[in-house]
C-alpha cells in the first residue's frame, strides 16, 4: 500500500493477519484513551471498523495498528494508533499513519479526522493540521468520562 514503510515492516488490512489478543493487551493495559476496555467491545470496534496492522516481514509478528471508523465515502475517524513498546523509535507510528492516509486517500475519502492527547506531532508529520474551525465541531458523551473502555 505505501512503499515508505522502514525496511522489515508490512502493511495488511487483512483482517485475518490481526492479533486480537496482542490488540486487546495493548489498547486495555497500555493506551490512555481505551484502558480497561473489554475485549468484547475490542472486537466490535475491530469488526466494524477498516483495520490496519503492521507487521514485521521475517516473523509476521504485529508491530502496529490503526483503526478507522468510516462510511467509506466522505467521512473517516483515524483511531487506536499504536505501536508495540519493542518497535518504538523506528519510525513505525508515522509510517503508520502516512500509509493509512495515502491508503484513505486513494478510496477517495475528502476527510480524515483524530483525537490525541500527546502524538500531534506524529500526526503532523503525516499532515495533519488542527481543525480550522473547531467551534463548529460538537460531541455528545453518550457514557460517563470516567467509564473504562470508551
Amino acid at each position: 500500500m505505501n512503499p515508505q514503510l522502514p525496511p522489515g515492516y508490512e502493511l495488511s488490512t487483512e483482517p485475518a493477519r490481526l492479533d486480537h489478543e496482542r490488540l486487546h493487551r495493548w489498547l486495555s493495559e497500555d493506551s490512555y484513551w481505551a484502558s480497561g476496555r473489554s475485549r468484547e467491545r475490542q472486537e466490535r470496534a475491530v469488526a466494524g471498523s477498516l483495520n490496519f496492522g503492521l507487521y514485521a516481514t521475517g516473523s509476521g509478528r504485529q508491530a502496529a495498528y490503526a483503526r478507522v471508523v468510516t462510511d467509506h465515502a466522505t467521512f473517516a475517524w483515524l483511531c487506536d494508533v499504536y505501536v508495540d513498546p519493542a518497535d518504538r523509535g523506528r519510525g513505525l507510528g508515522t509510517a503508520l499513519v502516512e500509509a493509512v492516509a495515502a491508503d484513505l486517500t486513494a478510496r477517495g475519502l475528502p476527510r480524515i479526522v483524530l483525537a490525541t492527547r500527546d502524538a500531534h506531532g506524529v500526526y503532523e508529520k503525516a499532515g495533519f493540521r488542527p481543525l480550522p474551525v473547531p467551534g463548529e465541531w460538537m460531541a455528545r458523551p453518550l457514557a460517563a468520562p470516567d467509564t473504562p473502555g470508551r
